[in-house]
């Protein structure tokens, strides 16, 4: 797995892990947000006897020591974040969205995996004009962002067509729980009704969301390799609601919240919203999780002080 100190890739480990999976781990800990923070999500898999921690670049790694023996990559890795994929951050986009996707494709492209999954995003819809938005849609980018992770879904159909490699592009939509990212809407608003500092509220508001919990989209991932399905596909919470409802819902589970009002920015969608219909026919995804209670562990995780064990050990287990 790559990206696996990540918010849904330390998820999705302990997912593999409780179903008897065995887990190699990579990731380069950028500092996209504090590292320290992917460290601690390491903290219950690292004692794990069926899971090892590489620290590397795909770039960089030597891939096919990695992947020795691999049944099935689950490839999460990569550059996080709409706003910041603008400028002269693209070409850092480019490299750890797409040219590593590349690499890790032709490292596995003779390799006999049952599945590659590949964590896309709803980003790829744009302004999409249908909701909800199915994947026969034409995906249209606002942001270099999205274009990235398309293109990057394209190389996998690519090498699905030169060499047979199984894959599945999972179009992940807006995913929260326990440990999401701190740049993140949910995120800083649980931070913020916690802390009584105020939220930056961009827009007006109006603007919907198709809330994902974390525990509904590794359950589809893992259910997605184990099946016949090859292609796209979208993981949504099937229930859009728009950030003026997200903040009454997080002031429900936790407390008031003090909003700060911006303008609305480059490369955000108006709406978002999946249809999955298909996943719920090829793999059986059903989300089962109700954004009060997805919010409430959210509120709960965030309010308990944590300090990595990995942070006073140099030498992760099986680290590169």
């Amino acid at each position: 797995m790559t990206g696996v100190a990540g918010f849904i890739g330390s998820h999705l480990s302990a997912h593999l892990l409780a179903a008897g999976d065995t887990v190699v781990g990579i990731d380069a800990l950028t500092d996209t947000y504090d590292p320290a923070l992917k460290l601690r999500n390491l903290d219950e898999l690292i004692p794990h006897p069926a899971f090892t921690f590489h620290r590397a670049d795909l770039l960089e790694a030597d891939l096919s020591r990695l992947l020795d023996r691999a049944e099935v990559v689950y490839h999460l890795a990569g550059q996080p974040g709409v706003r910041r994929s603008w400028g002269r951050d693209f070409a850092l986009y480019t490299r750890r969205n797409l040219l590593a996707s590349q690499v890790l494709l032709e490292a596995v492209r003779n390799h006999p995996l049952r599945k590659f999954v590949y964590a896309s995003s709803s980003s790829v819809y744009g302004d999409a004009p249908a909701f909800p938005t199915a994947e026969t849609v034409c995906p249209r980018p606002v942001s270099p962002y999205g274009v990235t992770k398309l293109a990057a879904e394209h190389l996998c159909e690519l090498y699905g067509t030169a060499y047979g490699l199984p894959s599945v592009s999972l179009r992940l939509f807006t995913v929260y729980g326990p440990r999401q990212r701190p740049d993140m809407a949910f995120a800083r608003l649980v931070a913020a009704a916690q802390s009584g500092d105020p939220f930056p509220l961009y827009g007006d508001g109006e603007q919907t969301r198709d809330f994902t919990y974390v525990r509904d989209v590794v359950t589809a991932m893992r259910d997605a390799a184990c099946s016949r399905f090859t292609g796209v596909a979208n993981l949504g919470g099937d229930r859009p609601v728009s950030m003026k409802q997200a903040i009454t819902a997080v002031e429900r589970v936790i407390g008031p919240v003090s909003l700060d009002p911006r303008p609305g920015r480059p490369g955000d969608a108006r709406h978002t919203g999946a249809d999955i219909t298909l996943a719920a026919r090829a793999f059986g995804y059903r989300p089962r999780t109700d954004l009060l209670d997805g919010l409430a562990a959210m509120a709960a995780h965030a309010a308990i002080p944590r300090r990595s064990s990995i942070e006073r050990s140099p030498s992760p287990n099986g680290s590169a």
